[in-house]
């Protein structure tokens, strides 16, 4: 049985700084908004957050509730990079793809976080609807953490 498409260069990257940025977040929100700083410098996914004006700082103030993830909790023992891994594999293999690129990590990031990564978009000027569009991409039918 394969294990799927392994991620290539820039996607590799994204989730290694994931790894190191994610144990210092105070919650989900903090989690969500070092997601798309990390995602925004690099491969297709940065590209496309850059060319929809998306930067470092948020563009309004940001009230942040502390309530956790809205969408899917991570399976296991919460582990969210797990989690945005397994996703981006199973949205990579859903495309045909031989990698995983950024791209896949930004639509598993958005199915494990759901709102709280949805109010992160707003608050940097953009929304789910026009990251898809931009990456040419869909959500998958089932949120990311529940790829088995």
């Amino acid at each position: 049985m394969s294990a799927g498409p392994s991620p290539d260069t820039n996607a590799a990257m994204v989730l290694g700084m994931a790894s190191t940025a994610m144990p210092f977040a105070a919650s989900a929100h903090d989690e969500a908004e070092r997601w798309l700083r990390i995602l925004r410098l690099h491969g297709e996914s940065g590209i496309a957050l850059q060319a929809l004006g998306v930067s470092e700082a948020p563009l309004e103030p940001q009230a942040e509730n502390g309530r956790g993830r809205t969408g899917a909790e991570p399976e296991g023992d919460g582990d969210v990079i797990a989690a945005v891994t397994e996703g981006a594999v199973l949205i990579a293999g859903r495309r045909g793809a031989g990698t995983v690129g950024t791209a896949d990590v930004l639509v598993a990031v958005m199915g494990v976080y759901g709102e709280t990564f949805d109010h992160v978009l707003r608050t940097h000027g953009t929304d789910r609807a026009e990251v898809l569009e931009r990456l040419g991409m869909h959500m998958p039918d089932a949120p990311a953490s529940e790829a088995s």
